[in-house]
């Protein structure tokens, strides 16, 4: 009689540390296969915005924008320091669609793109205008929720 956690035990788990081992060397090989992504969700197709250059690069735009709009948020609320550099209404200015003049309300809207794509929750438009202020001054009303 074997005792508790005998070899059969051992080699069970030498076994299952092993498959696991290969799955993960067998990644990379997959994700080149597929071209190169591991995913298999679609990344957004964003256009460029209207305005030029972002107030900051586009690393750092993908990594902290939501820092930079709650410190913008801090400073105006808080402090009564208005500026437009990080400011959410700069934000739809330059990225709202050419043709509907919003970052939301479709897959590939600017805002609405990236937060499917990443699975955030898009709450910013609750409260803000989601139009560019061209568009809200052009007879159409500024819309104050994000379509989901």
């Amino acid at each position: 009689m074997e005792p508790r956690g005998g070899i059969r035990n051992r080699i069970g788990r030498w076994a299952a540390g092993a498959a696991a081992a290969c799955a993960i060397a067998w990644l990379p090989w997959v994700a080149a296969a597929d071209g190169g992504s591991a995913s298999r969700v679609p990344k957004p197709v964003l256009a460029a915005p209207a305005g030029g250059p972002c107030v900051e690069d586009t690393a750092t735009m993908r990594r902290s924008h939501m820092d930079l709009v709650r410190h913008q948020r801090d400073r105006t609320v808080r402090d009564g320091v208005r500026s437009t550099r990080h400011s959410i209404a700069n934000c739809v200015a330059c990225h709202a669609g050419k043709e509907t003049g919003r970052v939301t309300g479709s897959s590939d809207a600017f805002c609405e793109g990236c937060h499917r794509y990443a699975a955030v929750r898009l709450d910013c438009f609750e409260c803000h205008s989601d139009r560019a202020p061209a568009m809200a001054a052009a007879g159409r009303p500024a819309g104050t929720g994000s379509s989901r």
